[in-house]
């Protein structure tokens, strides 16, 4: 399509003011019309902005500097009276959001946030000068400032800066949520989780003990010997889980890559060649679905520990979730959902599979070890079953059914079927079954571990067997890997490993009810009318 250079000009939003500035904005009011978000109180911002450029006032400058935060003050000024305040000389230089004003004429108090808390700031027209006041009442809630001035209490009692100076440091384009009571629509808090965390405490609380978990999980995982390492998120074959993967393609070597689904194949590896304790907190993606207990991308610890097996790996899981309680949250004793649960050590139960179908979800032998019987309940409860499932994987669903949301305390369920465990080594007295658990804390799975199979002949039966699963049609069978196979040939030492839901467990301890409330940024469908 040309053009002749002649094409009207686009018809420019009017705003409150006059000012040459106005046609720099056109661009940002134009796309919130496009999109139904211009109104009044918007053109009225802007139009702010443009009566401090035309006063000289940059929006965005990178000129100030502060010195303190707001939590230095308190903690080391909040208990001073009044005359102690009086008596000192030193000033500090603060910066944050403007997230409360009040103004009185000739003064004015508001509130300013940063990142370690609120601070109560005082300007008078008599001290920062008229012409700095003038341009200090043209400031709005949001606006991001830098104060400099010295400590007082005011009548009330409240610990507050006296302001020397006031300088805008960024401009905001946009208002915070109506009375600052934060947003209430769940989808807007995540979506645009950068206003929720402006205006709602407790979502920045649950990222800040979020990094707490990921520091403690960390530090003890390096306590006990483990080496921290990093395996490829593109893989080839996607291993380590049965998941639908999410599919990718590399231009350059013209071949199908697959987003991980486990680092687990690759942290075996290492144990082949030869390091015995490993780790990796990682990113993870399941082409599955989306709901409070599941996110597409999520963030999961696997460790692998040569020369152990699955009773020790519960023994350690005890420790190391007792030691992150304790350093996240002050105790072993968490509040969630109305519960406390109980992660002391020695407090958690451990039971067989089928031992917990009968006790636990009510469900006979005579029952579940029938194939005919066991495919009739889970097809009464709603289930489907493919043709062609084996008893193990029908039990898995009695399983997820009747017993998984009982187990609100702390829960080790081991023993299950060598059928739906291909990775894992069949139990010496009873090979129909494998050294595998997995934890269950609020009727959820935040762990699962087993011994390792080692073997590369049995390996591979199993990998054939998953196969055939995957061409009758079930899409989250695990892919041959012979390479993996191969390095198992070279001979790979007895050795534990577990997987741990980093998300499900920051959950728990910081009783979040959904995953999307602690992912900073969960997966959501495009917004209508964005224009994404």
């Amino acid at each position: 399509m040309s053009t002749t250079g002649n094409e009207p000009q686009q018809k420019q939003i009017k705003l409150p003011v006059k000012s040459p500035f106005v046609g720099q904005f056109q661009p940002m009011l134009r796309a919130m019309q496009a999109n139904d978000e211009l109104n009044e109180v918007l053109k009225n911002r802007v139009g702010k902005a443009c009566t401090l450029l035309d006063e000289g006032v940059p929006l965005f400058p990178n000129s100030f500097r502060k010195d303190t935060d707001v939590a230095y003050i308190v903690k080391n000024y909040g208990e001073h009276d009044g005359e102690a305040l009086e008596a000192l000389e030193e000033k500090f230089a603060i910066a944050g959001r403007i997230v409360a004003h009040r103004s009185f004429g000739k003064v004015a108090f508001f509130h300013l946030q940063d990142a370690t808390g609120r601070m109560q700031v005082y300007v008078a027209r008599d001290e920062i000068g008229p012409d700095a006041y003038n341009i200090f009442k043209k400031f709005d809630l949001g606006d991001i400032v830098g104060v400099h001035g010295r400590l007082f209490r005011t009548k009330t009692g409240e610990l507050t800066v006296l302001a020397d100076s006031v300088q805008l440091v960024t401009k905001s384009m946009r208002p915070l949520p109506e009375k600052y009571h934060g947003l209430k629509d769940v989808e807007t808090r995540y979506r645009q989780r950068y206003v929720d965390l402006i205006v709602t405490e407790k979502t920045k609380q649950i990222f800040e003990t979020r990094t707490k978990i990921v520091r403690a999980f960390r530090n003890f995982m390096d306590s006990k010997g483990f080496l921290e390492v990093e395996t490829p998120m593109l893989q080839p074959i996607p291993g380590g889980a049965t998941a639908k993967p999410f599919e990718t393609h590399h231009n350059a070597l013209d071949m199908k890559l697959y987003m991980r689904i486990a680092p687990e194949l690759y942290l075996k590896r290492l144990l082949v060649g030869g390091f015995e304790k490993v780790y990796e907190i990682n990113r993870n993606f399941r082409n599955e679905g989306i709901s409070t207990r599941h996110n597409p991308e999520f963030t999961m610890c696997e460790f692998y520990w040569a020369y152990a097996n699955f009773h020790d790996l519960m023994d350690l899981t005890e420790e190391l979730f007792a030691h992150v309680a304790m350093e996240a949250c002050g105790t072993t004793k968490v509040p969630y959902q109305g519960e406390i649960i109980d992660l002391s050590l020695g407090a958690w139960t451990r039971m067989r599979f089928h031992e917990s179908i009968e006790k636990i979800g009510g469900i006979s032998p005579e029952i579940y070890q029938d194939y005919d019987k066991a495919v009739a309940l889970v097809k009464k409860e709603g289930e489907k079953v493919v043709q062609g499932e084996k008893l193990g994987k029908v039990q898995a669903k009695l399983f997820d059914i009747f017993v998984e949301p009982r187990l609100i305390q702390p829960h080790f369920i081991y023993g299950y079927p060598t059928e739906i465990s291909p990775l894992s080594r069949r139990n010496d007295e009873d090979p129909t079954i494998t050294d595998r658990f997995e934890l269950f804390i609020t009727g959820r799975e935040l762990g699962n571990a087993f011994s390792e199979l080692n073997d590369p002949v049995d390996q591979r039966l199993r990998f054939e067997d998953q196969v055939k699963e995957k061409e009758a049609g079930d899409e989250e069978a695990h892919y041959m890997d012979s390479d993996y196979v191969r390095a198992l040939e070279y001979g790979m030492p007895p050795a534990a490993g577990q997987g741990v839901g980093i998300d499900r467990l920051v959950m728990l301890l910081t009783d979040s009810a959904s995953i999307r409330e602690v992912i900073l940024f969960p997966l959501l469908r495009p917004e209508v009318g964005s224009g994404s």
